[in-house]
């Protein structure tokens, strides 16, 4: 009988620990918070995304003159949406580069801040078989990554400048997360969100848009960081996700029921620490986390789904726009929200 009792309380243990498990890991209880934001335009997305990584190639650290010319062109699409636009200066290692920052809503009150960074990868170790020095072979177009995010940005502003928003909001396009950079405080996010903390500045949240514009229906299309975990999502690559580490369990639940009342698009969200999830901090949400603030990913899972990731044929052509279009609404409803 003795044993019997203790094979009972360990497996209601093990079960009790599982079903906590479960409920952080994919918040079965979040029901969608439905709303009718604007349409965001997919051939407006899909011009935007064809912009930046055709016209605008590459956008890579080793090209400044490159990224001088996106902000440029960043900071007109602002303006002309509508916003109050200024540049951070981001200097690193004697290389004087930009964030641009869109801002829209009341001069007063808690900070929403959603970014996008819109430099792409580059393997300079590496010949790139071509007498400029780049080639898609060490230079990607950087369609998804993470001229996908930029587009929903700028889509996002328009929709912004054409409604009177109510809370403060900060629209960040960023330089410099790709590697070298990648993770450190050169980071043109950190350099935001430093300043930020240096300025008392109180921020309600932060959402990055880390590749928005790759899904698929067909079965496999999703992998995952852990054996197991298609059991609790999906096989398929036709979901957005809603990333975000332990401590920000009730912003990622509201984001996620916001996001999924929005639009016909499948909602996943992940709570989890970095150490035992790769890729919870693998974007610019990590530099706010660094200063304090909440913060959450919003994406496409990058190299989770997309065989294209960091590759030559990362290119526009090979996006879902009107899928896009669904996370910008989403994310629209989210700056929106009471």
């Amino acid at each position: 009988m003795k044993r019997l009792r203790r094979w009972f309380w360990t497996a209601a243990t093990v079960a009790a620990v599982a079903a906590l498990a479960l409920f952080l890991v994919v918040q079965p209880g979040a029901s969608p918070r439905p709303s009718t934001p604007p349409a965001a335009d997919a051939q407006r997305l899909r011009d935007d995304v064809k912009r930046l990584s055709v016209d605008f190639y590459p956008r890579s650290y080793d090209r400044p003159e490159q990224l001088d010319r996106v902000a440029a062109w960043l900071r007109g699409e602002f303006e002309r949406a509508g916003a109050r636009v200024s540049e951070q200066p981001v200097v690193v290692e004697g290389q004087t580069y930009r964030n641009v920052i869109a801002r829209f809503g009341p001069e007063q009150g808690r900070l929403r801040v959603i970014g996008a960074h819109y430099d792409s990868f580059a393997d300079t170790g590496i010949d790139s078989g071509d007498e400029r020095g780049y080639s898609p072979r060490t230079h990607t177009p950087g369609a998804d990554d993470n001229a996908s995010g930029v587009a929903g940005l700028l889509e996002l502003a328009r929709m912004l400048g054409r409604a009177q928003p109510q809370h403060r909001l900060e629209l960040v396009a960023y330089t410099l997360e790709e590697p070298p950079h990648f993770r450190s405080e050169h980071m043109g996010s950190a350099w935001h969100a430093r300043a930020l903390r240096a300025q008392g500045r109180e921020v309600e949240y932060m959402l990055s848009l880390e590749m928005i514009g790759r899904f698929s229906d067909r079965r496999g299309s999703q992998s995952y960081p852990l054996p197991g975990m298609h059991r609790l999502y999906s096989d398929r690559g036709d979901f957005v996700a809603v990333v975000g580490r332990l401590g920000d369990f009730g912003l990622t639940r509201k984001v996620k029921a916001t996001m999924a009342g929005a639009t016909p698009l499948p909602v996943h969200s992940i709570n989890a620490p970095p150490l035992l999830v790769q890729g919870v901090d693998f974007s610019d949400h990590l530099s706010y986390w660094r200063e304090g603030y909440p913060a959450l990913m919003i994406g496409d899972t990058a190299f989770l789904r997309s065989p294209l990731y960091h590759q030559a044929g990362d290119t526009y052509d090979t996006l879902d726009y009107p899928r896009m279009a669904q996370v910008v609404q989403g994310v629209y409803a989210v700056a929106t929200a009471p």
